[in-house]
């Protein structure tokens, strides 16, 4: 029977999300004949992580449903047996890669595909905890529907059941190794306010994270359609393209990938928004195939953003997924130059050229992070009170800030070099954590 991993990760309060993702899963094993592992890795406080068992609890046992509840304890003990088994350099180093201290997009991300294959599942389906499905005629619509329709297939063989395609002939002996979505309703990234507040000062910072060297309207053009998804329609019945899938029509609160998450994983970056989204540009311009749904997902956002703390940390980890752009455009533009390239003879990455992008991204000139730094600054000071206060905050800190984002890269080739071993060692390794 396949296996898939429906992996919800989260770190704050999230019963109802949970709930409907539990459905998901008991949606999929009834409607596919597959079993589901549903992974919830927990890194929510004490209280939130009781209301979570709970709810596994309350759902009961689903034909074909096998619910994984994992906390941080249980998500080290796991990563440190597969680091030692698999042998890899500076195994201290990369256990903290693994389950950094801070939040981090692409660790949690990258845990959930070494469970995954320690489960022997074919497939990780990944959502997140501020979301919710949309509801039509009383039914919820799933993603999962089209993901378990499409994803493994041979490009090829997908066509017949796709509404449209715009994927080459050469490509369609190729495996589909994503099949995802977008989300309906509020910005992906949570700046709506800078918005109305000031369009020109939303535009400029929107920009940031261009290429520097981009013509006025290339960036013009960006801006508008940055973090807007799939906008406000709703869904009213499904369609499908197989394509080489552009990255800036999915979410990674709507993804599921095949074979690719196992030959490079995403970049360990803490609190920088956006370091879960490499595998989506990876998958595009390697000439993999996808599909694109429209299952779309409603994103909302959670009270706790828009507290002081709060909105100081979220602006933060906006402002360091600028930076992160400097290097990431730049491996993004190599990527692009070597397409087909990038993969061998069974069509599998080649991870030893990431590497090298990567770690050669980092010798780039820091003078356009300082720009973007400015750049930040002084559009904040002209929004005036919160935003302000936090441009107060960044000055002492835009030092740490330049040479995180460097090392971010260093660690990301780290991890990559170390990631075949990792999944190999993960997939001889027992979970130990608690089933509920």
């Amino acid at each position: 029977m396949r296996r898939i991993c429906l992996a919800l990760p989260t770190n704050r309060a999230c019963a109802a999300t949970l709930s409907a993702v539990a459905e998901e899963a008991a949606y999929a094993a009834r409607r596919f004949g597959v079993e589901v592992h549903l992974l919830v890795l927990d890194s929510s406080g004490e209280r939130a992580f009781a209301e979570h068992a709970a709810v596994l609890d309350a759902t009961g046992p689903a034909p074909g449903v096998v619910p994984h509840h994992l906390g941080e304890a249980e998500q080290r003990d796991f990563l440190r047996r597969v680091i030692h088994r698999a042998g890899v350099a500076k195994p201290d180093l990369v256990l903290d890669l693994m389950l950094p201290a801070a939040p981090s997009y692409g660790a949690c991300t990258n845990r959930a595909f070494l469970l995954g294959g320690a489960l022997g599942c074919a497939s990780v389906h990944r959502r997140d905890s501020d979301s919710r499905y949309q509801v039509v005629a009383g039914e919820p619509v799933f993603p999962v529907h089209q993901e378990l329709t499409f994803l493994g297939k041979r490009a090829a063989d997908a066509l017949p059941g796709v509404s449209a395609s715009t994927l080459a002939p050469e490509h369609a002996h190729k495996p589909v190794v994503l099949v995802g979505g977008s989300f309906v309703g509020e910005l992906s990234v949570d700046i709506g306010d800078i918005r109305r507040r000031d369009p020109g000062v939303y535009h400029d910072v929107v920009s940031l994270w261009a290429p520097a060297e981009w013509p006025a309207e290339q960036k013009r053009q960006l801006v508008e359609e940055s973090f807007t998804g799939a906008g406000t329609e709703p869904f009213n019945g499904d369609r499908s393209t197989l394509a080489l899938v552009d990255p800036m029509r999915l979410d990674m609160c709507n993804i599921s990938f095949h074979g690719v998450h196992e030959q490079v994983p995403l970049p360990p970056a803490t609190d920088t928004i956006g370091s879960d989204y490499f595998l989506i540009h990876l998958a595009h311009d390697a000439t993999l195939p996808g599909v694109l749904h429209n299952r779309d997902i409603v994103n909302f956002y959670t009270g706790e953003r828009r507290t002081g703390p709060g909105f100081a940390a979220y602006q933060l980890r906006l402002t360091k997924f600028f930076l992160s752009m400097l290097y990431f455009n730049d491996v993004y533009r190599r990527m692009a130059e070597a397409g087909e390239a990038l993969l061998d003879s069974r069509h599998r990455v080649r991870a030893s050229a990431i590497t090298g992008y990567v770690r050669e991204s980092t010798g780039l000139d820091r003078a356009e992070n300082v720009w973007r730094l400015e750049t930040v600054d002084r559009s904040y000071r002209k929004l005036g009170g919160r935003y302000a206060a936090f441009a107060d905050r960044l000055v002492p800190l835009r030092e740490r800030l330049l040479d995180e984002a460097q090392a971010d890269m260093d660690d990301f080739a780290l991890l990559i070099e170390a990631w075949e071993p990792l999944v190999d060692a993960s997939r001889d390794t027992g979970t130990h954590g608690p089933r509920r």
